[in-house]
């Protein structure tokens, strides 16, 4: 997809949504499209909250160890300021933003701007996570994408903690959570 000018010479923006359990691609599918744009030499920011520093404290990076550079920002409202001039921006980790997270993507869209967001959709307990479910219900473009159960082997939607621990946002990868299908993560009381 490309930033299309209508027949009044407008870009037309719009909001993309890639979403799925924990070790389902997200990242790594946000890492390809944003490198796929670079190549169409398009001027491209890429944020991530500030709160994720697992692997890297500024870069976005992605369980198979793809990375590529990203702004940290502490709110949503950050990502207007820094988004002059951008033809295409990308956020990932989008559960943990704030309230304010679609707003922007729609600000941002309405300016003909691109716009690709990743996160989890369902936290640790099965239920929506963050603004996740306001950015689904404003995408024009929305991919689900699935892990593989590490209990049986089917596919997995749900994101398993292993840590006994009842905060909501607990920043693990496989030390901490591990793919479920919907049976296997029903099981697990």
């Amino acid at each position: 997809m490309f930033i299309e000018p209508n027949l009044k010479g407008e870009r037309r923006g719009w909001i993309e949504v890639i979403c799925g359990s924990m070790f389902s691609g997200k990242t790594e599918e946000l890492i390809r499209r944003l490198k796929r744009v670079k190549i169409a030499n398009l001027k491209v920011e890429i944020f991530k909250p500030a709160i994720d520093t697992r692997y890297d404290e500024t870069n976005i990076v992605s369980h198979d160890t793809n990375v590529i550079t990203s702004t940290p920002v502490e709110n949503s409202q950050n990502i207007l300021l820094l988004a002059q001039g951008a033809d295409v921006i990308g956020i990932d980790e989008a559960q943990f933003f704030d309230a304010e997270l679609p707003n922007v993507c729609d600000e941002l869209a309405y300016r003909g701007i691109r716009v690709i967001v990743a996160g989890l959709d369902m936290d640790f307990t099965g239920k929506p996570f963050g603004q996740m479910p306001y950015l689904l219900a404003k995408a024009d473009y929305i991919t689900k994408l699935h892990a593989i159960c590490q209990k049986c082997g089917s596919i997995a939607n749900y994101s398993y903690r292993k840590i006994p621990d009842e905060e909501q946002v607990m920043l693990g990868a496989l030390d901490a959570y591990e793919p479920r299908c919907r049976q296997c993560f029903k099981e697990k009381s």
